[in-house]
């Protein structure tokens, strides 16, 4: 398993249409600003990092946040995405609260 540098990921509108797009109402500031490229995920529920096809504990990619409560992601939950180096192979999971 490799480990990805840490990026912060900062999305930025590229349409009026998401550009309109309301913020949260009743989430907390945090939600939507949980966006990040390698480093370790912040797992809402219980560790989950999956195995690869070949048997490789596969590498953390990133992670994807809810963007609003029109695109919420169960309960202000987040994708985390994984890669295997070696096949190339991925996965995602999504949890949320």
């Amino acid at each position: 398993m490799r480990a990805v540098p840490l990026f912060k990921l900062v999305p930025e509108p590229l349409d009026q249409e998401a550009a309109a797009l309301p913020p949260f109402k009743w989430a907390g500031n945090d939600i939507g600003q949980r966006h990040r490229l390698g480093g370790s995920p912040d797992f809402i529920q219980t560790d989950d990092i999956p195995s690869c096809s070949c048997g490789k504990t596969m590498s953390f990619y990133a992670q994807l946040d809810s963007i609003n409560d029109e695109f919420i992601l169960g309960d202000c939950g987040m994708i985390y995405v994984f890669v295997c180096f070696d096949c190339p192979e991925t996965k995602s999971i999504l949890q949320s609260f």
